[in-house]
């Protein structure tokens, strides 16, 4: 390790003021820092207890979603394998599922860190890590034929009108990585969605599970549709089905929760808000059955739990520390109202069925109005209870 830090200190001696090399400062400090610990000590009292810095921050989230990406790099191969009814080995589908997953990251992490770099060097600041995980978190919400240019198109989008514009990492209004997959979702609409974009063949088409329930008849059993279309719960649950690359597999995403809640990274309040603002409307939807209702509002709510990007987004996403709510009060809201959201879309506009994109997002505009009146609340309480004592003094 000396030796790699005696190569980055030689280095970076081109890169001081007044040097050849300092306008590309921000990326030598970014290879630095991510090589090596930060090279910056406090000198004097108070010092920081904690070791998890930003940057250990994002490679601990970068760590959690590690079982999504080996799971989807599998089971893009996997459908593929089956998509033309061969026999499925772990060799052969990990090898096709990479041969289509990691040429899309990498065109993803050189498109949207090009812009990160770029907007360093103009503001003269660092570059931010978080780039690694909106890098992640949008290839993994992409579907496995997606067209490299048309990522590359998107995830620009992404970092600059989703995040640079207001002011980088720490700034930013809405989630990057959702943002970048919305405009890929209007932008190019025959490439996001539709039966033939969740297996990475020409002239293959399947439908996921979320549109197998969306198409079918009024008044039939969801749950009997989807056991017709050969779909049961726990292949939804572990990811054996088709779907975005890393949102199919529940019990991946859990895994990465789990790390996640141990390294103290996401919020436990917002994902269980999600489960419980998904579930109740859910169970409240099932009252409203009847012989014309869409075949969603007979769908049990745990089947609900493991379909489309719900997992995903709930664990991922929502808990995005920047553009969810910052208040524990307002983090239950917050992850209530998208579980809600979720089931609203899904049941009420079934030309839409997933839901949790469009739910995270609406609700990242409202979180500081969230936070605001959880504030609002709490000041107004400590003045009542101030009022009560100085009543108390006075008599």
């Amino acid at each position: 390790m000396k030796f790699i830090e005696d190569i980055f200190r030689s280095a970076g001696k081109m890169f001081e003021e007044g040097k050849p090399l300092h306008k590309l400062y921000p990326l030598y400090e970014a290879l630095d820092t991510f090589a090596l610990t930060p090279g910056t000590r406090t000198k004097k009292a108070p010092f920081v207890k904690d070791t998890v810095d930003l940057k250990r921050m994002m490679v601990y989230v970068v760590f959690a979603l590690m079982p999504c990406l080996l799971m989807g790099i599998y089971n893009v191969g996997y459908q593929m394998l089956t998509a033309k009814g061969d026999e499925v080995r772990l060799v052969e589908a990990v090898w096709l599922g990479a041969w289509k997953v990691i040429p899309l990251m990498l065109v993803v992490y050189a498109a949207g860190g090009f812009w990160e770099v770029l907007f360093a060097i103009i503001r003269r600041h660092e570059i931010n890590e978080g780039f690694l995980v909106t890098g992640m978190l949008f290839t993994l919400v992409l579907p496995p034929s997606m067209p490299l240019w048309q990522a590359a198109v998107s995830i620009s989008f992404g970092v600059v009108i989703g995040k640079e514009i207001f002011g980088g990492t720490g700034y930013n209004v809405l989630n990057p990585a959702l943002t970048a997959r919305a405009f890929a979702f209007f932008a190019y609409p025959a490439q996001m969605s539709g039966d033939s974009v969740w297996v990475a063949l020409d002239g293959v088409t399947k439908a996921t599970p979320l549109a197998v329930v969306a198409s079918a008849e009024r008044g039939s059993a969801a749950v009997g549709a989807l056991q017709a279309a050969g779909y049961n719960f726990q292949d939804m649950f572990l990811g054996f089905i088709p779907g975005s690359i890393g949102e199919t597999s529940a019990l991946a995403c859990v895994m990465g929760l789990a790390f996640l809640l141990l390294t103290g990274i996401a919020s436990w309040r917002i994902v269980m808000g999600c489960v419980i603002g998904l579930v109740g409307m859910s169970f409240a939807f099932s009252f409203a059955q009847g012989p014309q209702a869409l075949a969603f509002f007979s769908l049990p709510p745990h089947w609900h739990l493991v379909m489309g990007g719900f997992a995903f987004g709930a664990i991922f996403m929502a808990t995005d520390p920047v553009s969810a709510s910052a208040t524990q009060a307002g983090r239950w809201i917050y992850g209530i109202l998208i579980g809600v959201l979720v089931v609203l879309i899904r049941m009420i506009n079934p030309a839409y069925p997933e839901g949790v994109m469009l739910a995270i997002l609406f609700m990242n505009i409202f979180a500081p109005l969230i936070d605001h009146g959880v504030v609002q609340a709490h000041i107004a309480s400590r003045r009542k209870w101030v009022a009560l004592i100085k009543a108390d003094e006075t008599r």
